[in-house]
């Protein structure tokens, strides 16, 4: 080296210069590339809110080297209603089985390419085959969750009441002393339901005579509730305000854990009720309008690998019909016989079925009398 005239060192520096700069140029080039290849390969998914983590869908996209774009319901019904008025673009759907069996009935799905999916093996027996998919020909189990009683454990125990009956939200001997601390969810199905299951009916009970009596029952508890409400039931068991919440187990978990990071004076609990309760479980669907079934299906493998599926109950206490998650799911979550049921409680679970026209006609009527009264 000390032989080389300052010219050659010169132009040797020149040349290392431009290799660094055409390697950088090149890189960058290479990253604007797959960025716009990433802008224009996007995944369209409509699902509930908060419904999986940040992390997982960015372990989605670079997976995939795709977009995962994410709207969200917070309902069933909300999301039925906006595809019957001509919503489109969306791949991926995340419905409960009676709004798969609705979406099958109006030709809205696409079959799955099982050959695509060798994941589905890790679903548990008892969540395949399911009376609203049967032979798994349209969906794809993702998470599931309880509808329950959540509590105050620590004024219901002051108050001695029960905390594993539907007599605590229904009947006024108990109200009596809960007047004004209790919520119950504004959804026809599921209080019609509780009802049904308290009164020992069958959810799918479709006598006129029993919706009644259903009916009846809310309209006799009512004036002891606090209000109808599907989501700020959360932060006021959380924060004291309410005492008994009829509500889905996964919601119930999250007020619980709000309690203890808040250091509360008291502990939130949540059980099933011993008459039996509603099981909703949610499913991945291809929509039939999806641009990017290619896309879709990739994404439902990806969450069906076992890590990826425990997901959605470490971020929300919900339940999983994946086995292959459990080593993955935290064992305070996994071990909570109302977010996992054993095998004995789920026999007392039934799921809302979809009714036909008139049935539906009946039972608005007789919700509107409810919250009207």
């Amino acid at each position: 080296m000390k032989n080389l005239s300052p010219q050659r060192t010169r132009g040797t520096q020149r040349k290392s210069f431009y290799s660094v700069f055409l390697r950088a140029l090149c890189v960058l080039c290479g990253s604007l590339l797959f960025s716009l290849s990433r802008a224009d390969d996007v995944l369209h998914l409509y699902i509930w809110n908060n419904y999986i983590s940040d992390q997982t869908a960015q372990r989605f996209e670079d997976y995939c080297r795709c977009r995962l774009k994410q709207d969200y319901y917070s309902d069933n019904e909300e999301m039925l209603a906006k595809l019957d008025a001509g919503a489109v673009g969306y791949d991926i759907l995340v419905p409960t089985g009676n709004a798969v069996e609705a979406l099958v009935r109006r030709n809205a799905l696409r079959p799955l390419d099982k050959a695509k999916l060798p994941g589905l093996k890790n679903i548990k027996p008892e969540y395949r085959n399911a009376w609203y998919n049967p032979g798994n020909r349209y969906s794809v189990p993702y998470a599931y969750t309880v509808t329950l009683i959540g509590y105050n454990k620590t004024k219901l125990k002051e108050l001695n009441l029960p905390t594993d009956t539907w007599a605590l939200i229904f009947e006024p001997k108990y109200l009596e002393k809960l007047k004004g601390r209790v919520t119950v969810l504004n959804s026809q199905r599921e209080l019609m339901g509780a009802a049904m299951i308290y009164l020992g009916y069958d959810i799918q009970d479709r006598d006129p005579a029993k919706w009644e009596q259903a009916k009846e029952l809310l309209i006799r508890a009512k004036p002891y509730w606090a209000t109808f409400s599907n989501s700020t039931y959360i932060k006021d068991l959380a924060i004291g305000n309410i005492w008994v919440a009829h509500g889905y187990s996964n919601d119930m978990y999250r007020a619980q854990q709000d309690a203890l990071a808040a250091r509360r004076p008291f502990a939130i609990g949540f059980a099933t009720p011993r008459e039996g309760a509603v099981l909703a479980v949610d499913n991945f669907v291809l929509h039939q309008a999806g641009p990017r079934p290619d896309l879709a299906q990739k994404f439902m493998e990806f969450m069906l690998d076992g890590q990826n599926a425990a997901d959605v109950s470490n971020l929300i206490g919900a339940g999983n019909p994946n086995a292959a998650a459990i080593p993955y799911i935290r064992s305070d979550i996994a071990g909570n016989p109302a977010i996992f049921p054993p095998p004995e409680e789920l026999k007392r679970l039934q799921m809302i079925r979809d009714f036909d026209a008139k049935s539906r006609r009946t039972l608005s009527r007789m919700w509107t009398e409810v919250k009207v009264k």
